[in-house]
């Protein structure tokens, strides 16, 4: 079957997009590079067209290296928008085939390597972006860290503690960092997750902190919204990135997403229109919200 792309107006059945469990998938270090993975993600490589809804904007994405990140800055880069991605030094390999793609869009990208649970690099992100981009009016908090555990006591203190500073002290340091330098019209839009309504208890700090970025998201958009900028979240149910064979048991990912609707985890480039139309001009009414991705499984 022929792949559309997203302009396609024919009729997808979206059951077979993308691959199903069983996945043959063996475990890959973490962080997970997408190059170790066996069955690749699709981050919209070969199916994403844009149109110019973003043209003339600059957007910072965390964790743009690859998976929903990735699959953001494709769509952004091939809207029109300059991109800066963060991404961790050792995954450098996947930030590099991030930029050639954004290159090959025709737009000025640059990525910006470090460690999100540094006070000072998300403030040289946000500076760096506007230095080297001319601006930024679209920041995605899309970086995130996660590890599986079956027992309480297998959770370390150092772990919980990097798990907040990833998904939440980050999100707080760039936020505060970017809101007063953004102009009216601005977007912010945080990742969060179907974790932060059903929990899995193998995930216990990672749930919560996805808990915490739907409260965040809901209390930070009044006070942007002072400054014209919305703040909205998008929260995935189950998707196909490298951080799940790098965290998650055997067993799990082989059956990764099967309890979806479709029978399948989604695919990086099925979550990229939703950021699209959440930094963009057709939604300029939305401030405050999470929009579900989750596959069928309403998060209530």
């Amino acid at each position: 079957m022929t792949e559309p792309t997203l302009q396609d107006p024919g009729l997808v059945d979206p059951r077979e997009t993308g691959a199903k469990p069983p996945y043959a998938q063996r475990k890959i270090a973490h962080p997970g590079a997408e190059g170790d993975m066996g069955v690749a993600p699709d981050h919209g490589e070969s199916s994403y067209a844009g149109s110019g809804r973003l043209r003339g904007r600059v957007a910072l994405i965390t964790g743009g290296d690859s998976g929903i990140g990735r699959a953001v800055a494709i769509a952004y880069a091939r809207e029109g928008a300059r991109v800066a991605i963060s991404h961790l030094p050792e995954e450098e390999r996947d930030g590099r085939e991030t930029l050639r793609w954004l290159e090959q869009a025709g737009v000025e990208a640059v990525a910006l390597p470090g460690d999100l649970c540094d006070e000072g690099y998300c403030r040289g992100l946000v500076d760096e972006t506007h230095r080297r981009l001319g601006g930024l009016d679209i920041l995605v908090n899309n970086a995130a860290f996660q590890m599986a555990h079956e027992d309480l006591g297998d959770f370390t203190s150092a772990e919980f503690d990097r798990t907040f500073k990833t998904n939440i002290y980050a999100m707080f340091w760039l936020c505060r960092a970017a809101l007063p330098r953004m102009p009216a019209g601005a977007a912010i839009i945080n990742v969060a997750s179907i974790q932060a309504y059903d929990p899995s208890a193998n995930l216990l700090p990672y749930a919560a902190t996805k808990a915490a970025i739907v409260n965040f998201t809901k209390g930070l958009a009044p006070i942007a919204m002072k400054r014209g900028v919305r703040v909205n979240a998008v929260a995935p149910g189950p998707v196909w990135t490298p951080l799940i064979p790098a965290t998650m048991p055997a067993e799990k990912v082989r059956t990764f997403g099967e309890h979806t609707a479709f029978g399948r985890a989604a695919q990086p480039v099925e979550m990229a229109p939703m950021f699209v139309f959440l930094a963009s001009n057709e939604a300029r009414y939305a401030t405050g919200e999470v929009f579900a991705m989750t596959g069928g499984q309403s998060p209530q």
